[in-house]
C-alpha cells in the first residue's frame, strides 16, 4: 500500500511579523502556528504578506518571498533594479536594502556565526563589529556599485541571455545587469542571441584592458561566430571533456594588486570585486607582519596572490610553499611568480599534498579555502607546524566560524578579525581572521 503524498505548502500565503536576519540572504519569521518560515525581499521588523516558495506539511522550515510590505523598515528602499523581487533574478539579495544596512545586516551574520558556532563574541575575536565598504562603494541609496567583472549568463531555449532565479534552473532574461562591472557592460552580452549556447561567462580584467568570454554549448551545438561590442578572447568549455579550449585570442586575464602582474587563464579563480584582491592581499600583510627570511605556506594558492606578496616581504632569505588542487591555476601561480627563486607551488589537495612536503614548522600560513572552508583534519595539521601568525581569508561566516572552533580546540586564538563588503547587493562576505598561538 503506497503512503499518501505529502501535501505541498507552495504558494500557501501568511501575513508575519519578521524577525532578524539569518546566513544566506533571507530573514527568519514564523506562521502563528509556530512554523518557521526563511524569507527573502524582506527586512527584520517589517509586517508582510509572504507566499511559499518551497516546502510542505513535513518540512522543518518553509522558505517564502514577501509580496506585500504591510509595514515597511525604516531601511527599506525600492530596488534600483527591475529584475529584483521576488520570482525574479537570484543574484542580489539586498537590493531593498540601503546600502548602510546591507553591511549591518552582514554584521548581524557574522556576529551569530561566530557566537553559535565558535563561541565567541565580537570583542573576543577581536572584531569591532563593522563591515568595511570597498573604496568607491559607498553610494547614497538608489546607486548601485558595478562591481562583478565576472558574470555567469544562463540562456534560455530562445537563445536569450540571462540569469538564474533564486534556486531555480530557471532564466531571468535581462538586458542589463546593475551590478556587473563596467568593462562586462560594454561587451553587449544581453543584445544579441546566443542559439545552442547553454551559458556565457563574461570576464573583464580590473587589472588590464583584457576581456574574455568563456561558452558552454549545447549538447551537439556548433559554436556561434562571436561578434561583441568590443574586442574580446574567446574560450569554449568542450563538450566530452569540461576542459576550457581556446578559439581565439588569448587563453588568460591580466589582473593586478599588490604591484604585481598576475596572469589568470582558463577562467581561473580571482577575486570578482575590482578591489578586492589589493584590499585582502593589504589585509592580510597587516596583520600576519612578514619579517625577513620567514618561512611561509599559502594554501589554496590560487594563481599565487597572497604567496608572491609574501614572497615580496620575507626576502631572498625567506621562502614560501603555495599548494593549489587546479592544474591552471598551479601553472599560472609558476609563471607569476617565476621571479621569486624561493617560492615553490605544488598541485594537489592541501589535506594530502601538506603532509607529503615533510614540512614541520613554519613562521606564517596564509590559508583562503573554498566555500565549505579548511576543515578539522587540515587545522589540526596546521596548528602542529607552530606558526606564529596564521591569516584565514573566508567568503562564507558559517565555515570560518566552525574552522575558528577547531583552531581553539588546538591552541589557536583570534587576534582580529576584519570583515569586508565585497559583494555589494547580496547576502555574501568577505572576512580576514588573524590567528596566534594562546600563551
Amino acid at each position: 500500500m503506497q503512503n499518501a503524498p505529502v501535501p505541498s505548502l507552495i504558494g500557501q500565503e501568511y501575513e508575519v511579523e519578521v524577525g532578524p536576519v539569518a546566513h544566506g540572504g533571507h530573514c527568519i519569521a514564523r506562521t502563528e502556528e509556530g512554523r518557521v518560515l526563511f524569507v527573502r525581499h524582506t527586512l527584520p521588523g517589517e509586517r508582510v504578506r509572504v507566499r511559499v516558495t518551497e516546502g510542505d506539511e513535513t518540512s522543518r522550515f518553509l522558505r517564502a518571498d514577501a509580496v506585500e510590505i504591510l509595514e515597511a523598515s525604516k531601511d527599506r528602499v525600492e530596488a534600483p533594479c527591475p529584475f529584483a523581487g521576488p520570482g525574479k533574478c537570484g543574484g542580489c539579495d539586498w537590493q531593498h536594502a540601503k546600502p548602510g544596512a546591507q553591511r549591518r545586516l552582514k554584521g548581524e551574520v557574522i556576529a551569530e556565526q561566530l557566537k553559535r558556532l565558535a563561541g565567541l563574541t565580537p570583542e573576543e575575536a577581536g572584531w569591532d563589529g563593522t563591515v568595511m565598504p570597498a573604496e568607491g562603494d559607498k553610494l547614497p541609496p538608489g546607486e548601485v556599485p558595478q562591481w562583478r567583472t565576472r558574470v555567469q549568463y544562463a540562456v534560455d531555449a530562445e537563445g536569450h541571455a540571462g540569469l538564474r532565479k533564486h534556486r531555480s534552473h530557471d532564466v531571468q532574461v535581462i538586458d542589463h545587469c546593475m551590478i556587473a562591472a563596467e568593462g562586462v557592460s560594454e561587451l553587449g552580452i544581453e543584445a544579441r542571441t546566443w542559439e545552442g549556447m547553454a551559458s556565457i561567462e563574461a570576464i573583464a580584467a580590473s587589472g588590464s584592458g583584457d576581456r574574455q568570454v568563456i561558452l558552454t554549448p549545447r549538447p551537439g551545438a556548433r559554436l556561434p561566430l562571436v561578434e561583441l561590442d568590443k574586442p574580446v578572447s574567446v574560450m569554449r568549455i568542450g563538450e566530452r571533456d569540461k576542459a576550457v579550449h581556446r578559439v581565439h585570442g588569448r587563453a588568460f586575464v591580466r589582473e593586478r594588486a599588490d604591484d604585481r602582474t598576475y596572469r589568470v587563464g582558463d577562467g581561473g579563480f580571482w577575486q570578482v570585486h575590482p578591489k578586492a584582491a589589493q584590499t585582502l592581499v593589504l589585509a592580510v600583510m597587516q596583520g600576519l607582519m612578514p619579517r625577513k627570511g620567514e618561512t611561509a605556506l599559502d594554501l589554496y594558492c590560487g594563481v599565487g596572490l597572497f604567496a608572491g606578496a609574501l614572497a615580496d616581504r620575507v626576502g631572498d632569505k625567506g621562502a614560501v610553499l603555495g599548494i593549489e588542487s587546479g592544474k591552471r591555476a598551479v601553472e599560472d601561480a609558476r609563471h607569476n611568480l617565476a621571479d621569486y627563486p624561493r617560492v615553490r607551488i605544488e598541485q594537489g589537495k592541501v589535506d594530502s599534498v601538506l603532509p607529503r612536503t615533510g614540512i614541520t614548522d613554519v613562521d606564517l600560513i596564509v590559508l583562503d579555502p573554498p566555500r565549505a572552508g579548511a576543515g578539522k583534519s587540515t587545522v589540526h595539521h596546521l596548528a602542529t607546524l607552530g606558526a606564529r601568525r596564521i591569516a584565514y581569508v573566508a567568503c562564507d561566516p558559517a565555515a570560518l566560524a566552525r574552522d575558528l572552533a577547531y583552531f581553539a580546540d588546538n591552541g589557536y586564538r583570534v587576534r582580529t578579525l576584519r570583515a569586508f563588503d565585497l559583494f555589494p547587493m547580496t547576502h555574501h562576505v568577505e572576512c580576514v581572521a588573524i590567528l596566534e598561538p594562546v600563551k
